[in-house]
């Protein structure tokens, strides 16, 4: 679990240091690192009508309003979309193309959104794309969730999404340590914050985000990937089951 990324270690090998060189993740002018800007979404017609995989509720409802609000037709999820719907799943911990292949979609038409922060909290939305998906598919997607005044940004098919991964395993680790009898979960929370500038620490996000969720979102992103890092670890799991804090330590 705490093995360094290989990301990292290309970088060190390559000497992008960081500020120490002025290259590094980031590009430096005097001195500074300026944040890239992230590529414009594509831009396209919006759809006439959507389809809901199966998802957590209230990011469904977030997405059904979002279209309603836009002049979209909602297609009832009890039956198959139509010929002409743009279909949305939201998966959690997988990709695109766990989900058509697990609901049986039409791949060419099949965009995924992230949800899992909920998103009337977020600034910018998270698309993904599966390889079959068409280019004139997801610019629809993005040109109807631009109307909800949030950017959008696009990634191909990627288990779990981004925000997903990384949440997920600071919250893993935060539990790892925790398990370890490291830290007190307190002690822990009150590191990250005040030593990392967090605005929680990992445990106190677990318990955010939801215990259940970070538990499943983990296991499907072990199964995914094949990779042991992402496995839940024991503080999580049954914290989780028991519908416990991860900031309790217990009897």
């Amino acid at each position: 679990r705490y093995r360094p990324s290989n990301l990292a270690a290309q970088r060190l090998a390559a000497g992008l240091l960081g500020r120490k060189t002025q290259a590094g993740f980031y590009e430096y002018v005097s001195g500074k690192a300026v944040n890239a800007m992230p590529p414009a979404a594509p831009s396209g017609e919006m759809p006439n009508r959507v389809w809901f995989a199966p998802m957590e509720a209230a990011t469904r409802d977030w997405l059904v309003h979002c279209a309603l609000a836009a002049g979209i037709v909602v297609e009832h999820s009890g039956s198959a979309p139509s010929a002409n719907a743009l279909v949305v799943c939201s998966p959690l911990g997988q990709d695109v193309t766990s989900q058509v292949l697990l609901h049986q979609l039409p791949a060419a038409r099949t965009v995924g959104v992230d949800g899992f922060v909920p998103l009337d909290n977020v600034k910018r939305m998270t698309v993904m794309s599966n390889p079959a998906t068409l280019p004139a598919n997801l610019a629809s997607a993005c040109a109807w969730l631009a109307t909800s005044g949030k950017a959008v940004s696009c990634i191909r098919d990627s288990a779990g999404f981004v925000t997903q991964r990384v949440l997920a395993m600071v919250v893993a680790i935060g539990c790892e340590i925790a398990q370890q009898g490291i830290a007190s979960p307190q002690d822990i929370d009150n590191g990250v914050r005040l030593g990392l500038g967090y605005p929680q620490g990992p445990l106190a996000w677990g318990d955010a985000l939801g215990t259940e969720r970070c538990a499943q979102t983990l296991a499907a992103l072990q199964h995914s990937t094949g990779d042991a890092r992402y496995r839940p670890a024991s503080w999580l799991h049954r914290r989780s089951a028991l519908g416990m804090s991860l900031l309790d330590v217990g009897h």
